[in-house]
Protein backbone atom coordinates (compact mmCIF):
# COMPACT_ATOMS: atom_id res chain seq x y z
CA UNK A 1 0.00 0.00 0.00
CA UNK A 2 0.91 3.46 -0.83
CA UNK A 3 1.56 6.18 1.83
CA UNK A 4 0.80 9.78 1.57
CA UNK A 5 2.72 12.45 3.40
CA UNK A 6 0.54 14.91 5.36
CA UNK A 7 0.97 17.61 2.89
CA UNK A 8 0.17 15.29 -0.60
CA UNK A 9 -2.98 14.11 1.74
CA UNK A 10 -3.86 17.63 2.07
CA UNK A 11 -3.26 18.21 -1.92
CA UNK A 12 -5.58 16.06 -2.36
CA UNK A 13 -8.17 16.75 -0.24
CA UNK A 14 -8.54 20.52 -1.67
CA UNK A 15 -8.68 18.93 -5.18
CA UNK A 16 -11.19 17.12 -6.73
CA UNK A 17 -10.03 16.86 -10.89
CA UNK A 18 -7.92 15.07 -11.84
CA UNK A 19 -6.27 12.93 -15.17
CA UNK A 20 -7.43 9.48 -15.63
CA UNK A 21 -5.33 7.18 -17.55
CA UNK A 22 -6.58 3.76 -18.70
CA UNK A 23 -5.10 1.14 -21.58
CA UNK A 24 -7.01 0.11 -24.15
CA UNK A 25 -7.57 -3.56 -25.72
CA UNK A 26 -5.13 -2.91 -28.59
CA UNK A 27 -2.56 -0.68 -25.89
CA UNK A 28 -3.24 2.23 -26.38
CA UNK A 29 -3.70 5.21 -23.39
CA UNK A 30 -6.72 6.61 -22.97
CA UNK A 31 -6.92 9.77 -20.82
CA UNK A 32 -9.80 11.80 -19.83
CA UNK A 33 -10.51 14.37 -17.33
CA UNK A 34 -12.04 12.86 -13.99
CA UNK A 35 -13.63 13.98 -10.64
CA UNK A 36 -12.23 12.10 -8.01
CA UNK A 37 -12.79 11.61 -4.23
CA UNK A 38 -9.38 10.45 -2.11
CA UNK A 39 -10.68 8.21 0.97
CA UNK A 40 -8.40 6.14 3.20
CA UNK A 41 -5.41 5.65 0.89
CA UNK A 42 -7.71 4.94 -2.26
CA UNK A 43 -9.03 7.13 -5.32
CA UNK A 44 -12.95 6.67 -6.04
CA UNK A 45 -14.01 7.97 -9.58
CA UNK A 46 -17.28 7.71 -10.76
CA UNK A 47 -18.30 6.30 -14.65
CA UNK A 48 -20.82 5.16 -16.48
CA UNK A 49 -21.34 1.59 -17.89
CA UNK A 50 -20.64 3.07 -21.20
CA UNK A 51 -17.66 5.07 -20.98
CA UNK A 52 -14.74 4.27 -22.05
CA UNK A 53 -12.84 3.91 -19.81
CA UNK A 54 -15.17 1.05 -18.01
CA UNK A 55 -14.49 -0.63 -21.20
CA UNK A 56 -11.00 -0.26 -21.30
CA UNK A 57 -10.79 -1.75 -17.59
CA UNK A 58 -13.10 -4.70 -18.02
CA UNK A 59 -9.68 -5.77 -19.95
CA UNK A 60 -7.12 -4.21 -18.60
CA UNK A 61 -7.21 -3.04 -14.28
CA UNK A 62 -3.60 -0.77 -14.78
CA UNK A 63 -4.75 2.90 -14.52
CA UNK A 64 -2.82 5.93 -13.57
CA UNK A 65 -4.37 9.33 -12.15
CA UNK A 66 -2.96 13.08 -11.79
CA UNK A 67 -4.01 15.33 -9.66
CA UNK A 68 -1.96 18.69 -10.84
CA UNK A 69 -2.31 22.37 -10.41
CA UNK A 70 -0.36 25.14 -12.13
CA UNK A 71 1.20 28.30 -10.33
CA UNK A 72 2.77 26.92 -8.77
CA UNK A 73 3.47 23.88 -10.32
CA UNK A 74 2.62 21.22 -8.51
CA UNK A 75 1.36 17.35 -8.48
CA UNK A 76 0.68 13.39 -7.66
CA UNK A 77 0.88 11.08 -9.96
CA UNK A 78 -0.47 7.67 -8.99
CA UNK A 79 -0.56 4.18 -10.87
CA UNK A 80 -2.13 1.38 -10.07
CA UNK A 81 -5.15 -1.04 -10.08
CA UNK A 82 -9.26 -0.07 -10.42
CA UNK A 83 -12.14 -1.93 -9.63
CA UNK A 84 -15.57 -1.20 -9.97
CA UNK A 85 -17.72 -1.02 -7.66
CA UNK A 86 -21.16 -1.32 -8.75
CA UNK A 87 -23.03 -2.38 -5.39
CA UNK A 88 -22.82 -3.27 -1.86
CA UNK A 89 -21.46 -1.20 1.43
CA UNK A 90 -18.41 0.06 -0.47
CA UNK A 91 -20.74 1.38 -3.31
CA UNK A 92 -23.26 3.36 -0.89
CA UNK A 93 -20.35 4.40 1.26
CA UNK A 94 -18.80 5.47 -1.41
CA UNK A 95 -21.98 6.78 -3.50
CA UNK A 96 -22.45 9.16 0.44
CA UNK A 97 -19.42 10.47 -0.24
CA UNK A 98 -19.61 11.42 -3.63
CA UNK A 99 -23.73 13.34 -2.90
CA UNK A 100 -21.95 15.18 -0.32
CA UNK A 101 -19.14 16.85 -1.60
CA UNK A 102 -21.10 17.03 -5.89
CA UNK A 103 -23.66 19.13 -6.54
CA UNK A 104 -23.89 17.08 -9.70
CA UNK A 105 -24.78 13.87 -8.27
CA UNK A 106 -27.24 15.52 -5.94
CA UNK A 107 -28.86 16.96 -9.21
CA UNK A 108 -28.76 13.67 -10.82
CA UNK A 109 -28.82 10.48 -8.20
CA UNK A 110 -28.20 6.88 -9.06
CA UNK A 111 -28.80 4.24 -7.47
CA UNK A 112 -26.74 0.65 -7.46
CA UNK A 113 -26.62 -0.98 -10.70
CA UNK A 114 -27.45 2.05 -12.80
CA UNK A 115 -23.88 3.73 -12.94
CA UNK A 116 -21.09 2.24 -10.92
CA UNK A 117 -17.40 3.99 -9.25
CA UNK A 118 -14.41 3.07 -10.04
CA UNK A 119 -12.01 2.14 -7.12
CA UNK A 120 -8.27 2.71 -7.38
CA UNK A 121 -5.88 1.48 -5.71
CA UNK A 122 -2.37 2.66 -5.67
CA UNK A 123 0.80 0.60 -5.92
CA UNK A 124 3.34 3.72 -6.82
CA UNK A 125 2.92 7.58 -6.44
CA UNK A 126 5.08 10.36 -7.84
CA UNK A 127 4.45 13.95 -6.02
CA UNK A 128 6.52 17.08 -6.77
CA UNK A 129 5.75 19.94 -4.92
CA UNK A 130 3.01 19.24 -2.42
CA UNK A 131 4.75 19.78 0.58
CA UNK A 132 2.69 23.20 1.55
Amino acid sequence: MVEFSGAEERFLQRNELGRLATVTPDGMPHVVPVCYIYHAGSFFVATDYSAKKYRNLLTNDRVALVVDAYNPNRGILVQGRGKMLERGPEFQGTYELFYKKFSWVRADPWKEEEAPFIRIEPTRKTSWSTDS
